[in-house]
C-alpha cells in the first residue's frame, strides 16, 4: 500500500507543543550572553514539542544587551533607553509562532521583563521584584495560555 505523506503527517498535536524560553533550553540569548539549561524543562521534550522563543532577539534585539526593566508600561534600560517597540514587535512574533504550531501552553524564564510571570523587577535597576508578568507573559495570559516557570511544571500533568 503506497502511502503519500502530507503536511498533517509533519505537524505535531497542538496539545503537545509547548513554548519554551530559548535560555531555558541552553540558547545563549539572555541579555547578559548567557544561558540556563534547565534539565527539568529539557526533559520535556521526552513528552512534549518543545519550540524555543526569544521574544527579545525576535523583537531584534542584540545578544548580549542592556537589562531591561519594565517601568510603567515600558521596557527601559538602566540609562533610560525605551526598548518597548522592540519588546512589542518580539512579543508579536511569538505570539505568531504560537498561531502557526497550536501551541497552548508556555515555559517561561521567571523575573524577566518578557516572560516573567507573577513577579517582574520594579524598574528602579534596585533589585526590587513586584508582583506582575513581562511583556510576553501578559500578552499570551491574556490569550489564555497556560502559564509556567520552570519551578511550575506540575501544572503541564
Amino acid at each position: 500500500m503506497d502511502h503519500t505523506m502530507t503536511r498533517d503527517d509533519f505537524r505535531p498535536a497542538q496539545d503537545r507543543c509547548i513554548l519554551v524560553s530559548a535560555c531555558l533550553l541552553g540558547v545563549y540569548c539572555r541579555y547578559d550572553g548567557r544561558m540556563e539549561a534547565d534539565e527539568r524543562i529539557t526533559a520535556l521534550a521526552d513528552r512534549f514539542t518543545l519550540i524555543p522563543v526569544c521574544p527579545e532577539q525576535l523583537g531584534g534585539l542584540p545578544t548580549p544587551r542592556q537589562p531591561v526593566e519594565l517601568l510603567q508600561g515600558k521596557a527601559v534600560t538602566r540609562d533610560g533607553s525605551d526598548l518597548t517597540e522592540a519588546f512589542r514587535r518580539g512579543v508579536e512574533q511569538v505570539v505568531r509562532i504560537a498561531r502557526l504550531t497550536g501551541a497552548r501552553t508556555a515555559v517561561l524564564q521567571p523575573r524577566s521583563p518578557s516572560c516573567g510571570i507573577g513577579l517582574i523587577y520594579d524598574g528602579t535597576f534596585s533589585g526590587t521584584r513586584i508582583p506582575g508578568h513581562g511583556m510576553l507573559a501578559g500578552r499570551l495570559a491574556d490569550e489564555d495560555f497556560l502559564l509556567c516557570t520552570p519551578d511550575g511544571l506540575d501544572r503541564l500533568g
